[in-house]
């Protein structure tokens, strides 16, 4: 496994590094404290804040007009993608978090298959219910990208909110760069691209360029004259937006410079490898939530620097004190309830959680749904680790 691999897994709560400085150990499933006995615990994502129910279903789409860029005898691009929606109360049943062997492959990344049992994190409770009865209405559409080597489903606690909030939501697993997406038939991808890119990251901005084409073509099946989704209906076309975690916030941005129906986008705590051009983003909003460690003004990633500079609309550059890498996702969360704990990010699961979801959600309630959002405006005594830069 190259460098860029590793700095990109670098445990469970950790704060990673970015790519440039990626001479990091595996030293936190060693360091962590676990305070509850594993087998004990039943993992669960929080319960969504908005009003909704929440419905997911699954999209397999493949890409004709595209071959696999990290395994070209693969053939066309293939893409799963879950969707969120709103959802009428009593139907559907139980969504699974992930399959069984999806969960392995991603604790064996973390390094952490040796002290948690697979079954365990795909057994956690969600919210969603598969396959439920959408509720009546349109709504606008966030599109979800996970950072480098991670599923899909780590980003489940933020697109659960979101569609409580009133938002049809769909998480992208891009073939070939997590440690496992399951597709129909049995058929398991693993993380190639980990393998095929360069350990001195010059070809790393070629992820973002990849995903921009993968979200295109993911709104082209949804929002085109014969949609992939039977509940496309419920989309509004004209108030789409992006999020993502690491790589997958860089994509966010790399999304909004060559497609313009994404309208409004966020970067957690993602290196900008792809730099935002220097034209900017023809006015859009964009958001960046980061790790004050890492990402203050001046901080190691000077691509935060230097991209503020070039956003060209309403932007907030955000920072949580005592947060890692991977405090915007669904792992600190959970393992915050296997008492893991880290002494490089040692904001709790609860606080992680919370943050992110608040801060994403008020950020498309404004840009998305034309909400005023008071909690963007400034500091909120309710939030002390978050704090608003503004270099």
């Amino acid at each position: 496994m190259t460098r860029i691999a590793r700095g990109f897994l670098a445990a469970l709560l950790a704060a990673a590094l970015p790519i440039s400085a990626v001479a990091t150990t595996f030293a936190v499933p060693a360091a962590a404290e676990r305070s509850a006995p594993v087998a004990e615990t039943r993992l669960a994502l929080p319960v969504p804040t908005g009003p909704n129910a929440v419905g997911r279903s699954t999209l397999h789409l493949v890409d004709k007009d595209r071959r696999d860029p990290w395994v070209p005898k693969a053939g066309a691009r293939e893409l799963m993608v879950s969707m969120f929606y709103p959802a009428r109360r009593g139907s559907g049943r139980a969504a699974p978090y992930m399959g069984t062997e999806e969960a392995r492959l991603l604790l064996k990344f973390q390094k952490l298959d040796s002290a948690i049992p697979a079954e365990k994190v795909s057994a956690v409770r969600t919210n969603a219910r598969a396959d439920a009865r959408p509720a009546a209405g349109r709504y606008p559409m966030v599109v979800l990208s996970p950072g480098f080597t991670l599923p899909r489903a780590t980003l489940t606690l933020v697109a659960e909110d979101l569609a409580s909030r009133g938002y049809v939501v769909a998480a992208v697993d891009h073939a070939y760069e997590s440690s496992g997406t399951a597709f129909p038939g049995g058929r398991m991808t693993t993380c190639v691209a980990c393998e095929r890119v360069e350990d001195d990251d010059r070809d790393i901005d070629t992820v973002a360029t990849g995903r921009a084409k993968d979200v295109s073509f993911v709104l082209d099946e949804l929002t085109g004259r014969h949609p992939a989704w039977k509940h496309a209906k419920m989309i509004d076309r004209n108030r789409i937006g992006m999020a993502g975690h690491s790589i997958g916030g860089n994509s966010a941005a790399r999304t909004m410079e060559t497609d313009r129906r994404v309208r409004a986008g966020v970067n957690l705590d993602g290196t900008f490898f792809a730099p935002v051009p220097a034209s900017g983003l023809d006015g859009r909003p964009f958001m960046m939530l980061g790790t004050d460690s890492l990402h203050r003004p001046g901080g190691k990633d000077k691509s935060w620097d230097r991209d503020w500079a070039r956003l060209d609309g309403w932007k907030r550059w955000l920072t949580v004190a005592d947060s890692g890498h991977f405090t915007f996702i669904d792992l600190p969360v959970l393992g915050g309830q296997l008492g893991l704990t880290t002494p490089e990010a040692p904001l709790s699961g609860r606080r992680s959680g919370e943050i992110t979801r608040d801060y994403v959600g008020a950020f498309f309630d404004l840009h998305l749904r034309g909400i005023p959002q008071p909690l963007l405006d400034g500091p909120s005594t309710a939030n002390p680790e978050v704090k608003f830069q503004n270099p």
